[in-house]
């Protein structure tokens, strides 16, 4: 199943020191880094990855907490489950594959850990795409019923272990599928795509994992983002969101990102939330067009 998802692709697991990072990897050209988002793994680029490795050396990875990557114990801070440290391990990746300056295309928390990244880690980042967020700050800072509804998972995971880890885990074939009810078009998750989202997330270590992702962000991340309330990312930045999402119909998009950021262009695109799997053509034409910077 997932070789015919990413054929040409080569799978292998990355040792990092903490850890193993699970990596797939294919294509001739600048490398470009794919993180992917919550409750998702690596497999939400599979639409339009082959076709980026057709002009790009592609890596696409599982962070920290997901997918087949390891799951470290975390503390009452919640530290091992930070931006940050997602943010390094991803550095650590790509500099054991030679990779020291690349490009990275976030979608959701991976877009949060791609911005983490280019602030902690300049030299690496080259340019970054991010898709369909505002920065964690600017989100939780602007909160209203509308947004609160729409994210109600933000405000769930966060919630004392065990709490949401029992809840999601009694029945985790259910939640991922209702989380997934976003999307708008019925053909965006393929049946090979959300078997394997069902799968990541039928193991307890990685339902409670990604709660503490989302703890995190709530403490540590909020922190890491006030110290750094006033720096800019120095590299080109794309921002693509779903025009008739949350994000969109809630912010500016570019302005928020103009205030965080050197260089901005992007726009809305006619799909949901999932840009790669809703909105595969338009997402890698412009991903294409950008890194070709």
């Amino acid at each position: 199943m997932m070789a015919a998802m990413f054929e040409k692709f080569s799978q292998s697991d990355i040792d990092i020191g903490a850890g193993c990072i699970r990596i797939l990897t294919a294509g001739d050209g600048p490398p470009l880094l794919l993180l992917h988002g919550y409750p998702q793994s690596h497999v939400m680029w599979h639409k339009i990855a082959h076709r980026l490795a057709e002009n790009f050396t592609v890596v696409a990875t599982d962070l920290r907490g997901y997918g087949d990557s390891f799951k470290p114990p975390s503390g009452d801070d919640h530290e091992a489950y930070s931006f940050r440290a997602m943010a390094a391990d991803q550095v650590a990746v790509m500099g054991a594959l030679g990779h020291d300056a690349f490009f990275v295309a976030g979608h959701d928390r991976g877009a949060r850990v791609s911005h983490r990244m280019a602030l902690d880690h300049p030299r690496a980042v080259k340019a970054m795409a991010l898709l369909d967020i505002v920065p964690t700050h600017t989100l939780y800072r602007n909160i209203n019923q509308t947004l609160a509804t729409g994210y109600y998972h933000w405000f769930f995971l966060i919630q004392p272990f065990d709490f949401p880890e029992r809840m999601i885990g009694a029945d985790p074939e259910y939640y991922i599928r209702r989380i997934g009810g976003a999307a708008r078009s019925e053909d965006c998750f393929t049946g090979e795509a959300m078997a394997e989202y069902i799968r990541c997330f039928s193991d307890p270590g990685t339902i409670h994992a990604t709660c503490e992702d989302y703890r995190a962000a709530a403490g540590i991340d909020l922190a890491h983002d006030e110290a750094d309330i006033d720096r800019k990312v120095a590299c080109p930045a794309l921002i693509l969101w779903s025009a008739a999402g949350l994000m969109g119909k809630n912010f500016d998009m570019l302005q928020v990102w103009q205030e965080k950021c050197e260089e901005v262009s992007g726009r809305g695109l006619d799909c949901s939330h999932f840009l790669p799997e809703d909105a595969p053509g338009e997402t890698y034409q412009e991903l294409k067009a950008f890194f070709k910077i």
